[in-house]
């Protein structure tokens, strides 16, 4: 269903393509005046009187001045991408052409679009819904295959299809509650509540599913922060250079060698992995520059999604082992602990060591690169729970995940009015209320133009 606004009814141009230099560029018209502007630089032929959806060859001349020799893409509306006249203009990739054809454009009567609106255009003529917009803008900045693909399956419309079946479900039985409220004189009953319990169970089982897939989907969209934290010399430093391969950071024998954090990106099975290496962590210390590492250190421990807890397995006791487990479980830290230079004592002798701490431990020789592949495995385990390539939905924008948490409160509430018998009208307030968040993640309720403005403000112009 398209949604009405007004001051959508001129026609814009943009680059599609990146800009820069390049052996072809695109140009994108989009509006009821696209054919007519092309008319008027394309003497080769009459577009508006072409097929949709076929090329055409030949000059764009702007007067005398020959502009190019160049593709004309024509899409006659609706059957467009905008659902617009829309033209894409297949030019010679040199900037100066690309803005003599934007310049000549807007000469003609278009203007330069906005960040977003030819997606936003589409959105507005009902060519797409709104979890499929700003999916477009996802498939654009996608960095890895998790990404690209949880993209894609929302911009063929499985998350849509998933909200719509639960809209669906929730409409019928409101349209029942609803007709009963008609006839609060004659006390009849059209819901079967006992049908109605079991859908509302139902309802709230797929929105906690949504709800939780949002960790994986985060992790997916946005990356994974690990912060490697540990006394001085535990081999921190060391450790990134082998998560790494490669020599990233400075590593010596001196205590203390770090004194800054030093953020890295490592991609394990499609998950991009920001690796922050920090500086040793001790509690008395005189050095003002180091004092100030180890503050940084702290912020990162606090603000990241999972904390590597790297220690001497040589030099740690099983007290202090356990005193560093209770500290991240205070401080509710998703972690790992992981004993380094393992190669000196021998795996075996530190388990036996620790074996009455009830304390699980990953042994690594970060040195030697010993057992590099299991810290790797085990971290992503730990950070991503469910599977990337399921065919089920995952939530990757936080809007979204906001307006399921409604969605979640008022079914909640529907079902708390159910046990407690409450009249069908306070019963209807909360369907009502539920409907409206499914409808805002999909933009079938009115959207506020604000709203709109900022979730397409973050694409890039030409799309």
């Amino acid at each position: 269903m398209a949604v009405q606004l007004t001051g959508w009814e001129d026609t814009i141009v943009a680059l599609a393509t990146a800009p820069g230099v390049g052996a072809i560029a695109v140009i994108r018209l989009s509006g009821a005046e696209s054919f007519e502007i092309i008319n008027s630089l394309f003497p080769s032929k009459d577009i508006a009187a072409q097929t949709s959806h076929t090329l055409h060859v030949g000059l764009l001349k702007d007067g005398d001045i020959v502009l190019d020799e160049v593709v004309i893409s024509l899409f006659k509306s609706p059957k467009s991408y905008t659902g617009e006249d829309t033209v894409e203009i297949s030019c010679h990739g040199s900037p100066f052409i690309q803005q003599q054809i934007i310049d000549a454009c807007i000469r003609k009567g278009a203007r330069l679009a906005k960040p977003g609106e030819f997606t936003q255009r589409a959105f507005l003529n009902g060519k797409m819904d709104l979890t499929q917009a700003e999916a477009v803008a996802d498939v654009i900045a996608s960095q890895n295959f998790a990404a690209k693909e949880t993209a894609l399956k929302q911009l063929r419309g499985g998350f849509s299809g998933d909200l719509s079946r639960l809209r669906d479900k929730l409409v019928e039985f409101a349209a029942l509650i609803e007709l009963e409220l008609d006839f609060s004189q004659e006390d009849v009953e059209f819901a079967d509540r006992k049908q109605f319990n079991l859908l509302i169970a139902e309802l709230k089982k797929q929105t906690d599913a949504l709800i939780e897939s949002f960790r994986l989907g985060n992790a997916i969209k946005n990356g994974v922060s690990v912060a490697i934290i540990g006394k001085p010399n535990a081999g921190k430093s060391t450790l990134l250079n082998a998560l790494l391969n490669e020599d990233r950071a400075i590593v010596s024998d001196i205590a203390g060698t770090t004194r800054d954090t030093i953020e890295e990106t490592l991609n394990i099975n499609g998950i991009i992995f920001r690796i922050i290496d920090t500086a040793g962590i001790r509690e008395h210390t005189t050095d003002t520059i180091e004092k100030i590492g180890v503050g940084k250190s702290l912020s990162k421990m606090r603000s990241a999604d999972v904390v590597i807890g790297l220690f001497d397995a040589a030099d740690t006791t099983p007290e202090e082992l356990r005193q560093q487990q209770l500290q991240f479980e205070r401080d509710k830290l998703k972690y790992l602990l992981v004993a380094n230079k393992i190669d000196r004592i021998g795996e075996s002798s530190f388990r036996e060591k620790i074996s009455g701490i009830g304390v699980q431990v990953i042994c690594i020789s970060a040195k030697e690169k010993q057992h590099i592949d299991v810290l790797k495995e085990t971290l992503f385990r730990n950070a991503i729970s469910g599977d990337i390539l399921s065919e089920g939905t995952i939530v990757t924008n936080a809007r979204h995940h906001a307006a399921l948490r409604e969605v979640q409160r008022s079914l909640n509430d529907i079902q708390l009015g159910m046990t407690n018998n409450l009249p069908g009208d306070l019963i209807a307030l909360d369907i009502r209320r539920c409907l409206h968040y499914l409808g805002e993640i999909t933009g079938q309720v009115e959207i506020d133009r604000d709203i709109l403005g900022t979730i397409f403000g973050k694409f890039c112009i030409g799309k």
